[in-house]
């Protein structure tokens, strides 16, 4: 999901700078409300469990894609086995994919390296140079705030505070804030501030109903709405604090501020949230754990690295969202 959402500002930078363009974006059919902002943008959707599944599949797709399109060129912004399959059958003379810097992140994560690797979002954005359309990310566009429904506020409550995110999970471990320390900067926080939690899959909403029951201030909207309500409340918030995980990628192709907590893996490989500052990602102690970035996905670290983000106090936190909620408020 978060390299879906990073593929966002650099699309609304090439149909920005390339109006004439038209462009068909191939992907899962839950990722469609990621697009739905974009000029001159279709969605088209791939069942690769169901109707697309194995090289049949994706040959049917292929068919698909093909009736009644004449595409110019394809850009392959995740180079795996299933695309480069469909790159055989899709009538297309031009294609591109992501080169992801594969050997560079193995020498980072093995202590070969340590500096910063070139953003996710510039290889997708050299994708579209190698096909003739050089794009320039370092001023973007963002879409407005959009209004919320009755439903979103007989959830959050409709009033006049600032709102601060807060998605405190992530796909491994290693890459979690420990949930004890979460809970005491979301119980500082939301004296101050409305804290919204976000979250999906059962365990994750059991657990942020029971943290929204026992401090004030605090709801929970994981499992209660759908991904376009959720796009919709994300682009109201003042910040979101996150993970190294998909919702701070989606809020900030919404031009959202997103502090990140990093655990075993390090924004050096590339995959820090689009256009934050480099202060809003908070970095576990290395002095203590020099094996990190362990991996670029933070699925694989040694067993007494499970909790490295415990080497950031909750104070530290705490300070870093007051600080950009205060900074909003001060630039209205």
């Amino acid at each position: 999901m978060g390299d879906v959402a990073m593929t966002v500002p650099v699309l609304r930078a090439v149909t920005e700078q390339y109006p004439e363009l038209k462009i068909t974006v191939l992907t899962r059919a839950f990722f469609k409300p990621f697009f739905r902002d974009l000029k001159n943008v279709e969605v088209v959707s791939a069942d690769v469990k169901g109707e697309h599944k194995g090289v049949f599949g994706l040959y049917k797709l292929a068919r698909q894609l093909n009736k009644g399109n004449r595409f110019y060129a394809i850009a392959d912004l995740h180079s795996v086995l299933r695309s480069k399959i469909l790159k055989q059958f899709i009538r297309c003379s031009r294609f591109v994919s992501i080169d992801k810097g594969r050997g560079e992140k193995k020498a980072l994560t093995s202590g070969k390296i340590f500096k910063q690797l070139k953003t996710t979002h510039q290889r997708y954005a050299d994708v579209f140079e190698t096909l003739g359309y050089k794009i320039d990310l370092s001023n973007p566009d963002f879409p407005k705030s959009q209004g919320l429904s009755d439903k979103i506020f007989r959830i959050v409550n409709r009033d006049s505070q600032r709102w601060v995110g807060v998605a405190p999970f992530a796909a491994h471990e290693g890459k979690m804030y420990p949930l004890d320390l979460m809970e005491k900067v979301i119980e500082k926080v939301s004296k101050k501030y409305k804290i919204i939690l976000f979250g999906g899959g059962m365990q994750e909403v059991t657990l942020l109903d029971t943290i929204e029951s026992n401090y004030e201030n605090v709801y929970s909207v994981a499992g209660k709405l759908t991904l376009d309500e959720e796009l919709n409340l994300i682009s109201n918030l003042d910040v979101m604090l996150s993970m190294d995980s998909a919702n701070a990628h989606i809020a900030a192709m919404l031009g959202i501020e997103v502090i990140t907590i990093w655990g075993v893996t390090h924004p050096f490989a590339g995959f820090a949230p689009f256009n934050q500052p480099e202060d809003y990602a908070l970095l576990s102690d290395r002095g203590k754990y020099p094996l990190i970035p362990t991996s670029v996905y933070g699925n694989k670290f040694p067993e007494h690295y499970k909790e490295v983000s415990r080497s950031i106090a909750p104070e530290t936190v705490v300070k870093k969202v007051k600080s950009v909620v205060g900074a909003n408020i001060e630039s209205y």
